[in-house]
Parts: C-alpha cells; structure tokens; sequence
C-alpha cells in the first residue's frame, strides 16, 4: 500500500512537470537592402556561383597560395585548440544530459568476524581491512573455542530526480548553445587564420614586386652612372656628377637590402600559421601581378548567417537565456526517488535466497526555505548576463557591417587610384627618357635626371604598393562576408 501511494505521489510530479524560466527567442535587427558602398554592377551571390565557399581562397586562382591554406587547416595551432575547446565543449552536452537518467551505486562486503568465548560482543574484520564491533548470537560453536564466521553481503541504492521544472532541460539547452558557440568560434578562428595567410601571401609577394622594381632600378641606375662616367671621362660634366650618380645607385641598393627585413618577417609569419618553424620554411621570389577577382556578394539578410562571429554572438545570447531557466528552477523543491535493495548470507552461494533479501524505496521532497536572498541575486545576475550578452550581439552585428563597408570601399577607391598609378607611372618614364636626352644634349642638369629617376621609383612603388592593398582588402572582404561558412553548420 505504501508502496502504491509513492508511486502514485511521482507520477503526479510527473504529469505536472514543466520548464520554468523564459523560452529564447532571436533578437530582431533591423538590416539595410543593401550596403552603401556596393559596387556599380554588383551581383548577388547564387547557389550556383562558380567557386566553392568552403575553399574561397580558390577565386584568387593562386596554386601557391592553395596549397599553404590546405597546410593551415591541418596543421595552425589556433584552429586545433579551438578544435579541442569543441570536442569539450560536446562533452559538456553529454554530462548535462546523463542528469536526465537515474544513478545506481553498488557495493559488496566480505566479513571475517570472531566471537567473544562465552559472551555476545565480537570484533570484525572486514574486506577493507578495518576492525569493526557488533552484537552476535551466542548460540553455536564450542565454549572454550573462539569460533570465526564468515559473512557475504551486496548492497545496492538508487535514486532519480525527475525534472519536473526543467532545470536539466535548461542546463542541456545552455550547454547546447555553448557547443554550438563553440563550433562558430572555432569557424572564426579558422576563417580568420585563413585570411592572415592570405593577406600576408599577397603582402609578401607585393614585396617581391617592389623587390623587382628595385632591382629593375639599380641595373638603370648603373648605367646611368656609367653614361655620366663616360661623359666625365670626355670632359664634359664635372666630378660633381659622377658622385651624385653613385649616391643615387647606392640609395637604391640600400632600399633593396631594406627590402629583405619585411619579406623575412612575413614568411615567418606564414611559417607560424602552418604551423611550421621559420627555419624550415621559405617563399620563393614571385613578384605580385594579380588583380582582385569579382567578389559576389549576399544580400545583408542572408550576409547574417554567413558570418561566424555573429553566430557565436547569437549562441552565447541564447546560452545566457537557459541560464535564466536554471536560476529559477531554484526557487522549486526537489523531487527525488530513492531505492535500495541487500542481499546478505553467510554463504555467498545463498545470496539470492528469499531470507537473506532485503530492499527500500520512497520519495523525498525538499525544499530550500531561507538563503538570505541567493536565489533572487542570482537570477538578477543572469538576466543582467543576457542583456550583455544581447548587446554584444547587436555590436558584433554593427562591426560586422562596418568591416564589410571598409573593404568595398577600400577596394572601390583603391581600384581608382590604380589608374591614376598606371597614368602615372607611364608619365614619369617618359619625363625620364626625355630628360635623359636632354642630359646628353647637355642642355640640362643631372639633378633633373635624379628628380626624374625618383619621380619614377617612387610611382612604381606606389603602383606595386596599391596593387598589394587592393588584393588584401579583397581579402578582407571575403572574411567580412563569412568566406564559405553558413550557421547551418550549428544545426
């Protein structure tokens, strides 16, 4: 009868059971058609586009720069602790789950116990070794003997906390959203590992063009020199001439040395996100002479599921959300079942038989009653810890917008200061080739040759330098548009 009124008492619980605290739902964003610097015949990305997301870097068609990515991804160190803050982050899943399941200790004893001669009081030893005291009968065995018994037991206790307000399906949901989170950021940290390379692929190889315009420089320097040498030789310039000639020469040399410390710094830099030491790594030279390729581009509303910072935001936020729901599963009592069974003989090959049974079951109902205002602060603190985490959300959104309108613009005007670089590169080899002539005519000075010399060093850095700009912002705005991931990864 007892047993009947308990079991009724938890199917009650049962029926009545519910999830306190409040359901998530994702904040609402108000987002623009379009971006204020979208680019004059801008498309929109298709199912069908003709490069994979998952590899962006391919739209760069760079064999070169294929193949350090794919080294990225199996080797930078970043990626594999995000990896691992992953795989611990689903194991978090599973242990917030298993509090759905009853728990079942057991144990078994062996007992070596002496009786007193002549009296009830006698020592123990058990299977642990520890001397324990106890009352046994005084029938049996010889008065002047101290007879030894041996005693076999197993023990077995269960108990279950049903959830009744949902405390275990709001810590699931929070560890489920933390994982997903956790999925978002290792996406991130691989996207933004990957963008490194690629930035410092093309920075390194904007270096080797300016390394090419250097050297290119230097061989018409020396035979500038060797023009003014010639023309010193005959009489007909001064010594004066000949120094500047050289000094020119030698300051190109030196900007070419100069040149090697960067180009060092940037192969180690992509030495460490493939996760190999500099000294076994090097770039061969390869000056840069790409342009960046037709990007296309999302809509702002599907942009949103593209990147994975913002996913990460979302998560956390709906993570704070189910904390909200633990907080205040608090305030309930706790439900628990509680059951136990022993079997004990003697002779452990009786250990079942009906004499030697022994159980107990029964619910236990508990409730908190004074905790000098715990509860009430802590369901503060984690309302307060979503409308944080709401806000972040909302600034990763903004920021988001920010980095993508950076790069379209950057590449929109940057593409125009290209052409003024190319006009103006070409401007300045001609004012060099003329005043070279007139130098040989001798109706100018050398220092119109140098000024010239430098106009046109300079435009051809600042050509190549733009051009390496260029190809890093495209970059950039390819991992400001989320590269080829999708949140539906998380689902």
């Amino acid at each position: 009868m007892n047993i009947q009124k308990s079991l009724i008492i938890s199917l009650f619980f049962l029926l009545t059971a519910c999830t306190v605290g409040p359901d998530y739902k994702r904040l609402t964003v108000q987002l623009p058609s379009k971006f204020k610097e979208t680019p004059k015949g801008w498309k929109v990305a298709q199912p069908k586009d003709d490069f994979d997301r998952g590899q962006w870097w391919k739209i760069f068609n760079d064999p070169q720069l294929t193949a350090l990515e794919q080294k990225l991804n199996v080797s930078n160190q970043s990626v594999a602790t995000a990896e691992a803050n992953f795989k611990q982050a689903l194991s978090l899943i599973d242990e917030a789950r298993a509090s759905y399941f009853p728990t079942l200790t057991g144990s078994a004893n062996l007992t070596r116990q002496r009786r007193a001669p002549g009296g009830t009081t006698f020592n123990s030893v058990n299977s642990s070794g520890a001397s324990t005291f106890g009352t046994a009968s005084t029938g049996g065995g010889s008065s002047g003997g101290s007879p030894v018994s041996t005693f076999h037991s197993l023990l077995l206790n269960g108990s279950w906390e049903p959830d009744i307000w949902g405390l275990v399906h709001r810590s699931v949901e929070a560890s489920v959203a933390g994982a997903q989170a956790s999925a978002a950021l290792l996406a991130s940290t691989r996207l933004s590992s990957q963008a490194s390379l690629a930035q410092y692929y093309f920075e390194l190889r904007a270096l080797d063009r300016d390394q090419q315009i250097l050297n290119d420089t230097m061989k018409n320097y020396q035979d500038t020199l060797k023009l003014v040498q010639d023309q010193f030789a005959s009489g007909v310039v001064s010594m004066a001439d000949v120094v500047q000639a050289q000094s020119q020469l030698q300051v190109a040399q030196a900007q070419a040395i100069n040149n090697g410390v960067a180009r060092a710094q940037y192969e180690h830099a992509i030495a460490m996100l493939i996760g190999q030491p500099p000294e076994t790594f090097s770039m061969p030279f390869s000056p840069l002479r790409s342009t960046p390729p037709a990007i296309p581009m999302q809509v702002p509303s599907v942009w949103l599921e593209r990147r994975p910072d913002i996913a990460q935001a979302e998560r956390l936020m709906a993570q704070a959300n189910a904390q909200i729901g633990v907080a205040i599963a608090a305030f309930y009592p706790s439900f628990t079942l509680t059951g136990s069974g022993s079997y004990g003989h003697p002779n452990y090959n009786n250990w079942l038989s009906i004499p030697g049974v022994g159980w107990a079951i029964g619910p236990q109902l508990a409730q908190l009653i004074f905790d000098g205002g715990l509860r009430e602060a802590t369901v503060a603190a984690d309302r307060a810890a979503f409308e944080s985490s709401a806000a972040s959300y909302r600034q990763t959104i903004l920021v988001a917008f920010q980095d993508v309108e950076d790069n379209l613009s950057s590449l929109r005007i940057l593409a125009q200061q290209a052409e003024v670089e190319a006009q103006a590169v070409a401007s300045a080899r001609t004012v060099l080739r003329l005043v070279i002539d007139q130098y040989k005519a001798g109706t100018v000075a050398y220092s119109n040759v140098i000024t010239a010399q430098t106009t046109l060093l300079t435009a051809q850095k600042s050509a190549a330098d733009v051009n390496g700009l260029r190809m890093t912002s495209a970059v950039g705005l390819v991992k400001a548009l989320g590269g080829g991931w999708s949140d539906s990864a998380l689902n």
